[in-house]
């Protein structure tokens, strides 16, 4: 595979660590509707889209849950993997026909564990996703759940 046929996603990866990441992939394809994880399971693996969508989702006591953000094209799905206890922080379901590149959690742990600085490029580029995810739960949340005027000052 070469560095310009792999997703963009990993731009932030060295080209190396790119290409040793991808090394671990296989390609996997999901119809729509099928579900890919539940909050509360072992994550054992992660994605990378090709084509197609994954609702992100959050369990709410009872209601149905509520979907948090719709992920596509070249995003990473899935970072509960990277981090103990390895489970699924939400659930994913997938919303249209999924193609996706798919990696073994284990794996790729046990490389970030023998290369610090594999693990460090990982743990960035992992870090910068949930940080972004976290910012889209906590907005979306507000717009579901928050009383109007909620963001007002006291």
């Amino acid at each position: 595979m070469s560095l310009s046929s792999l997703p963009s996603t990993l731009r932030s990866l060295p080209p190396a660590d790119q290409l040793r990441l991808m090394d671990t992939a296989r390609e996997v394809s999901f119809p729509m509707g099928s579900r890919l994880f539940e909050e509360g399971g072992h994550a054992d693996r992660f994605w990378i889209i090709r084509s197609g969508t994954v609702a992100l989702d959050l369990r709410v006591p009872g209601r149905r849950a509520a979907v948090i953000e719709t992920l596509g094209h070249d995003q990473l799905v899935g970072w509960s993997w990277m981090f103990s206890p390895h489970t699924w922080h939400l659930g994913g379901e997938t919303t249209s026909p999924l193609r996706a590149y798919e990696f073994p959690a284990a794996a790729v742990r046990g490389m970030c564990q023998e290369d610090a600085e594999f693990g460090r490029h990982i743990a960035e580029w992992v870090g910068g996703v949930v940080a972004l995810r976290l910012h889209a739960t906590r907005t979306r949340l507000l717009d579901l759940y928050a009383p109007y005027g909620s963001g007002s000052s006291l």
